[in-house]
């Protein structure tokens, strides 16, 4: 019988160059369905040459650090299997707080990617481009021999900085939100820990013997998986209840950072090459210590030494997390399942106190049946509310740390998300690469004031814009909105998710650049100008009014938009984040919970003093020019009040030798201007 010549026989008869060439037009499953038709072709599908080009095809490093990354771990199967799990998650992820700006950029490091976030700051004397952006770590997600994920939290605490081991949920492709949770685990064959979505948990008789069921009942928000088994989300339990949880694993199974794993998260522009290969290095040697802090838990014990494996140091007993609760105030009842029979009691209370009210009133009496109707139905419609936290706790006998990529329906206004203020989260912002049509489309930063780039000797501490432009249609008309996402003030001028200017581009402008020549002394040239309104008074309100003006694009690719009236200016460049953060300067974090999400609403600058003994820096009082961005020390018209006109209502100061913004002072939405 002759052979197919389109089967198995037509693959293998392939060069191996070729095959690769072929196998770049297949996704990772179907070239995974290849092993499974024979054993020739499993070990032509096992070659690295396949590999390498699906490695490629995902896009999250350039093709000469694959061969770097390569070292690192079994395979480029390995390789593959690690890119493609992290990959949704490369790109600006934001909080609501502060207002200033809460911006974790996450990138490429070594085997892994990593969080870090932009801190609010003033442009320095060098410039955007040649200047140390100030960023702090917040979290790295590393790759491990077999291209599994494990996950570190960065924190600071008392002065040290520290480590918070965890693990990562299988991350979901069109993943939006970012959740740091806490999730109990089964531990089953020796001590091996199974995720507990994936198994059916049989709760023994000692672990209901310690944890009883409130008198109300089973809680209808657990999602039952099996006879007898139930898992209760995270995101189900009360607030207070998931921020308590957080609070006890993060101090339970912080690792201090050594000196040994102190160094870079990520090498340096290859620009300088000596330097580059130093920094690999140091990576491989720092990422070798951190996957023993991982299995092995660092300090805890002398892994060289010791011939017995310790247990998961990223999971906790949670007979231990028990005892903690029962310490920490509210939690004993909530813990013991106490809850209903404590709201019970007090309903009943209440309920005879205006059971005898009515008496006197009417003069009725009220059935003790119908009483406890209503008890009832209060106390069921409690528990659909929240979850209880015992119930939480029967799903598995050990808990860990975990980040969760997950898609969740979200609102926006002007490609800023409608955020829950009251979840651990990060939201991504729907980032698009510049297309036909949508030119200006991406992330851009400036500062106020003419000419661009670098400060001045008079006015050296320009406060630093970052300005997501994005397009949207309205009544036929093409809009190109600048959503601001990050500004370097000492106190917020304008709330996240303000747009600082909206233009049509279907409408010219008329308006003449005020400008001949540039910082260089070079003429400038218009390429296109267009006609729109750029955010003026009102400051603090989330949609305040605005005022006409006009965006000019100019050359060197560089865009200004200028307030007709005032005659301010807001000039922006594109930024290439990764870049810039490998040029950046790092600075210390905050404590992990607050690291990771700030729910604690603020206007002021809470990453500038890098404290890490409260979440809010607070200041009496900050002054700084509208217009320019100066701070009085620095002003250009110290004596004679200032020269600036205010680029968000378009009148000179007159009362004030400047703007004076008021911490303390918040009313009706608009901050007061000495």
């Amino acid at each position: 019988m002759m052979s197919d010549p389109c089967g198995s026989s037509f693959l293998l008869a392939l060069p191996d160059d070729i095959f690769s060439l072929v196998s770049q037009s297949l996704l990772p499953r179907d070239i995974c369905n290849l092993t499974m038709c024979c054993r020739d072709l499993y070990s032509l599908v096992a070659s690295d040459k396949v590999w390498i080009t699906q490695c490629e095809r995902v896009g999250v490093v350039p093709p000469q650090d694959l061969i770097e990354w390569r070292k690192g771990v079994s395979s480029y199967k390995a390789l593959c299997r690690f890119l493609i799990s992290v990959q949704p998650l490369i790109g600006i992820w934001v909080h609501q707080n502060p207002e200033l700006g809460n911006v974790v950029y996450v990138m490429p490091g070594f085997i892994s990617v990593v969080g870090c976030r932009i801190i609010p700051q003033e442009l320095g004397p060098l410039g955007i481009e040649d200047g140390p952006i100030l960023w702090a770590p917040v979290f790295e997600i590393l790759s491990d021999d077999d291209g599994s994920a494990v996950f570190f939290l960065h924190g600071r605490d008392t002065e040290n900085d520290y480590f918070y081991p965890g693990s990562v949920k299988p991350v979901e492709r069109t993943c939006n939100v970012l959740l740091l949770e806490v999730e109990p685990r089964q531990q089953k064959d020796g001590g091996k820990l199974f995720h507990s979505k994936s198994f059916i948990h049989h709760l023994d008789k000692e672990l209901s013997q310690k944890v009883c069921r409130s008198d109300s009942g089973i809680s209808r928000s657990r999602t039952v998986v099996g006879q007898g088994a139930s898992v209760v989300p995270f995101s189900r339990l009360a607030f207070g209840d998931r921020r308590k949880l957080l609070e006890i694993v993060t101090i339970q199974i912080r690792q201090k950072v050594p000196d040994t794993v102190s160094g870079p998260l990520f090498p340096r522009l290859r620009d300088d090459e000596e330097n580059f290969q130093k920094d690999i290095v140091l990576l491989s040697e720092r990422r070798s210590m951190l996957m023993q802090i991982y299995r092995l838990g660092g300090e805890r014990i002398d892994w060289k030494v010791s011939s017995e494996l310790p247990s998961d140091p990223t999971q906790l007993d949670l007979s231990e997390i028990r005892k903690s609760l029962d310490r920490a105030s509210g939690f004993r009842n909530s813990l013991n399942g106490d809850d209903g029979r404590t709201q019970c009691t007090k309903r009943k209370t209440l309920g005879g106190y205006v059971k005898d009210g009515i008496k006197q009133i009417l003069g009725k009496s009220i059935s003790i049946n119908s009483s406890r109707a209503i008890l009832k139905n209060g106390s069921s419609s409690s528990e659909n509310k929240h979850a209880q936290l015992h119930e939480f706790l029967r799903s598995g006998d050990t808990i860990g740390l975990t980040l969760h990529a997950s898609t969740m329906k979200l609102s926006s206004y002007r490609a800023w998300p409608n955020m829950h203020d009251s979840r651990f989260a990060l939201y991504k912002l729907p980032m698009r690469a510049p297309t036909s049509g949508h030119e200006y489309s991406g992330l851009w930063g400036g500062t106020f004031g003419w000419p661009p780039g670098k400060p001045t000797e008079d006015k050296p501490g320009k406060a630093l814009f970052f300005l997501l432009l994005s397009y949207e249609e309205s009544q036929g008309q093409r809009l190109l909105i600048a959503t601001k996402i990050l500004e370097g003030t000492h106190y917020v001028l304008h709330p996240n998710g303000s747009a600082m200017f909206i233009v049509n581009i279907d409408e010219p402008s008329l308006d003449q650049f005020p400008w001949d020549t540039d910082a260089d002394s070079l003429p400038v040239n218009v390429e296109h100008a267009f006609t729109g309104e750029g955010i003026a008074n009102g400051y603090g309100f989330r949609y305040p009014g605005s005022k006409p003006g006009s965006l000019f694009v100019i050359q060197d690719a560089l865009l200004a938009f200028i307030w007709r009236e005032s005659r301010a200016v807001l000039t922006l460049q594109r930024l290439n984040l990764q870049e810039l953060l490998k040029k950046g300067e790092r600075v210390p974090a905050l404590p992990p919970i607050a690291n990771f999400s700030y729910l604690t609403k603020s206007y002021s600058n809470v990453f500038a003093g890098f404290s890490n003994t409260s979440y809010c820096l607070s200041s009496p009082r900050f002054e700084m020019c509208v217009a320019c961005g100066s701070s009085p020390r620095v002003h250009p018209n110290p004596h004679h009040g200032c020269e600036c006109v205010s680029s968000l209502t378009g009148e000179v100061p007159q009362s004030s030798q400047y703007c004076t913004y008021e911490a303390a002072t918040l009313k009706r939405g608009v901050w007061p201007i000495g």
